[in-house]
């Protein structure tokens, strides 16, 4: 069965760095668009960066300098650095993946559980 998973989350200072991956089970990447979506607590689910599969990053603009979207297909996986963390990234961060290989994503194939980030003060 093909699954999407994330991993990375952590707990870390406000101003410190953490690097999420998104790995597929059962298909490979290369073919999808991917894109990394965060949600606060009591919050509703928020894109912040898509990778299409010509390598074309999108941020949105509060994560702009911060965040790093990449792509290794070697490796059949997504990252997303994360720099510069602030309290308000608190949240579950997951990824999607999108057939047209394009961003912003119009359709979502597939989604991880997502993995959990807390930002402490």
């Amino acid at each position: 069965q093909a699954q999407l998973a994330e991993s990375g989350g952590d707990l870390v200072q406000s101003g410190g760095s953490l690097r999420l991956s998104c790995t597929p089970s059962g298909f490979t990447l290369r073919h999808y668009s991917v894109g990394w979506f965060h949600q606060a607590p009591g919050k509703e689910r928020e894109a912040i960066s898509c990778i299409s599969v010509n390598n074309k990053a999108d941020y949105v603009d509060f994560v702009k300098g911060r965040f790093t979207i990449s792509r290794d297909d070697a490796k059949n996986t997504v990252y997303l650095q994360m720099n510069i963390l602030k309290p308000e990234a608190t949240g579950t961060y997951y990824c999607s993946t999108d057939i047209s290989g394009e961003c912003p994503q119009e359709r979502f194939d597939y989604w991880g559980r997502g993995t959990q980030v807390t930002v402490s003060s």
